[in-house]
């Protein structure tokens, strides 16, 4: 039996109870966060990246920033425009010149036509639909590379099970945990989610909790925008009596668990429990993480920069966390898919709802995260990916999906959209890939949603087809495809 010196409390292990796993596990916490950082950093230990794949761009990105486009954006109305086409194929915006020769975006993107030279454009990402072409199901598969057995006629899923396969950032930082004392994996502003399913393939799945990322969801509704200005990190906070009390209790609880219970000392040797409530405490103590949450401490200038919005603060919050050291930063859309105003899920009122809302604050966020991150020079080493689960129907006022559909709206359309790819090694000013003349399929080098997972994990460094062992105990490729090579300078 294990007795500890000093006073009783509530957060000691009962004294009538014996030792578990679980109580060991918690020496490595501090705090609600702490008690899955000792956890997520022993489980990380264990993991071991596979140096085996090589070629051109491996393991070029420390870090990755997604810009998950959740809604579906259309590819004809922001950066594949055509022209002598069909009116009801044709955007209703005017086509502008880039920097790319011959590369033209929308009007509602002049922000970005000015900064596509720093970046690649897939102009062919494209799939077959299997029970994909509602949000739920399409999102799972952008996020794991996998499809789900169970999907609703309507494409819905289940809730988030520990059974689903997990999101690409939670492998990533199982096998390339951070070096620095940071949150290994962030996701904001809001969950995945479509109608009353909220949070599928935005977990570590099969993983284990260990691997999931931090959410910082503020509060507000979708349609506040300054709900980023009232971010809090209380769980990132280090009382001074906790600290005072409650962590020399648990020092004291390591000390009993080395001196009167070599047995155990033992048993978990290869964890180096010592190790992991050091890294857990560092996190929290550091103020690290906590910094880097706090936009306040950016000039004016370059909040502007981004945009004074949910999105654009999202998108330099991102910025700050991978300069403090997170690994994988995941920017949700601000608005849920299914809903109207700045949704992408432009079924009606496209036309002002991508001009006057949705369009200036991708224009604004993704153009100033790649300007930021290029003047700073830390591109070359964060990759910067923007894509959506599909694009939209080439003509307007069709139903691809069953769902209705004004003249001024478009359907799901997975067979032919855009994706753009910034830094961690890939080539500058360069257009991969093409669709046809109504943007209704790949003319040249299609790419799927699970070959853009592979090239991001081979960016990192991890071999795609790395396996990964399920709740049954089966062994599964990451992700079963092969990066894009073309993509790499």
């Amino acid at each position: 039996m294990i007795r500890l010196p000093g006073e009783i409390s509530s957060d000691l292990c009962d004294l009538q109870q014996k030792m578990t796993r679980r109580d060991l596990l918690r020496v490595g916490g501090s705090g609600v966060l702490g008690l899955t950082l000792g956890s997520l950093f022993q489980m990380q230990a264990k993991a071991k990246s596979n140096h085996g794949s090589g070629g051109a761009g491996f393991g070029r990105a420390k870090s990755v920033i997604m810009v998950y486009l959740q809604g579906g954006p259309s590819h004809l109305d922001l950066w594949d425009p055509k022209e002598n086409v069909p009116d009801n194929v044709r955007s209703s915006f005017s086509p502008i010149s880039t920097r790319i020769p011959g590369t033209k975006f929308t009007e509602i993107l002049p922000k970005l036509a000015k900064v596509n030279d720093k970046m690649t454009m897939l102009r062919a990402m494209s799939y077959t639909p299997n029970g994909l072409f509602n949000h739920t199901a399409a999102i799972y598969q952008m996020m794991t590379g996998y499809t789900t057995d169970k999907v609703s006629p309507s494409g819905q899923l289940e809730p988030p099970s520990p059974k689903d396969f997990p999101n690409f950032g939670s492998n990533i930082i199982r096998l390339k945990p951070p070096t620095e004392p940071m949150l290994p994996f962030v996701m904001l502003p809001r969950p995945l989610q479509e109608s009353n399913v909220v949070g599928k393939a935005g977990t570590a799945g099969f993983l284990g909790k260990a691997f999931d990322p931090y959410n910082l969801y503020p509060a507000g509704d979708d349609m506040d925008m300054s709900k980023m200005n009232r971010i809090k990190t209380d769980d990132l906070e280090m009382r001074p009596e906790v600290f005072a009390a409650r962590l020399k209790r648990r020092a004291r609880l390591r000390d009993a668990i080395n001196d009167a219970m070599p047995e155990i000392d033992k048993a978990v040797e290869k964890f180096n429990l010592n190790e992991y409530y050091t890294r857990a405490l560092n996190l929290i103590i550091s103020g690290r993480a906590r910094n880097a949450f706090d936009l306040e401490q950016e000039p004016e200038a370059i909040r502007n920069l981004y945009g004074r919005n949910t999105f654009g603060q999202s998108c330099l919050l991102a910025r700050r966390l991978v300069e403090a050291g997170t690994r994988v930063v995941e920017v949700i859309w601000p608005k849920v898919a299914n809903s109207d105003n700045h949704s992408w899920d432009v079924h009606v009122g496209l036309t002002n709802r991508m001009k006057n809302q949705s369009g200036p604050m991708l224009d604004g966020g993704l153009s100033g995260l790649i300007t930021d991150l290029d003047q700073r020079g830390m591109l070359d080493e964060t990759l910067v990916v923007a894509v959506g689960e599909f694009g939209r129907s080439p003509q307007r006022g069709v139903s691809t999906s069953g769902n209705g559909n004004s003249d001024d709206g478009r359907d799901h359309w997975p067979y032919c959209y855009t994706a753009c790819i910034a830094g961690g090694g890939i080539k500058r000013g360069y257009v991969h890939g093409k669709s046809d003349k109504t943007g209704s399929a790949p003319l040249e080098d299609p790419v799927h949603p699970s070959e853009l997972l592979a090239t991001i994990y081979h960016s990192v460094g991890i071999d795609p087809e790395t396996i990964v062992y399920n709740h049954l105990n089966q062994p599964r490729e990451l992700v079963k495809a092969r990066p894009v090579s073309a993509l790499f300078a």
